[in-house]
């Protein structure tokens, strides 16, 4: 495992959920990190982000340092002696949790977050659908007890942002600090004054 942590090599995906701009964030955050970026967009990714964003995805591709199309699951990435730190998916619709909960591997993002779970690497899903009903928190459940981070993009206040953008990079920092990149993008609790 340690091994795995010292790569600085990590899968991001991104699902047609809404909330397309936590994956971007993620990437540019690690970026200025130092990693090397594996990227794979969902079909349904496309649409979102025309829908919710000024981005064009060939621009999001270029972040990443490499990128994959959804359908190759003979990438690199699909398989567990390609090191890496780990992978975050993000946002992660019901539809992808649905296929990393049951180990259903019909596509690049699912496959990728088996082999990362696997091989016990960190994998965070932040699941974007509001409100949960029984099936989602069904979904939610076996994904953790396989070994999953469910990392929902609930902001927090305490930081103060004055803008959506802090928002968005205080949350995705966090989720960068639960998989174990140390980083200064968010607010740490400094306790009650």
């Amino acid at each position: 495992m340690t091994e795995n942590l010292n790569a600085k090599r990590i899968v991001v995906g991104i699902t047609g959920a809404s909330g397309v701009v936590y994956g971007i964030r993620a990437l540019e955050l690690l970026k200025a990190a130092g990693f090397e970026t594996h990227l794979v967009l969902s079909p349904a990714a496309y649409i979102t982000i025309s829908q919710e964003t000024q981005w064009d995805p060939k621009d999001i591709l270029a972040l990443a340092d490499f990128h994959y199309s959804s359908k190759n699951i003979g990438a690199t990435i699909a398989s567990g002696s390609f090191l890496t730190h780990g992978m975050i998916v993000a946002p992660c619709s019901i539809k992808t949790l649905s296929s990393i909960a049951n180990s259903y591997t019909d596509n690049l993002i699912a496959r990728a977050a088996d082999v990362t779970l696997k091989e016990g690497r960190p994998l965070l899903l932040a699941v974007r659908e509001a409100p949960f009903h029984r099936g989602h928190l069904r979904l939610m459940s076996l994904a953790a007890e396989a070994g999953a981070i469910i990392f929902p993009p609930i902001p927090y206040f305490y930081g103060k942002a004055q803008t959506l953008d802090e928002m968005i990079t205080g949350t995705v920092g966090r989720m960068l600090a639960r998989i174990g990149i140390p980083n200064q993008d968010y607010t740490r609790w400094q306790g009650l004054k």
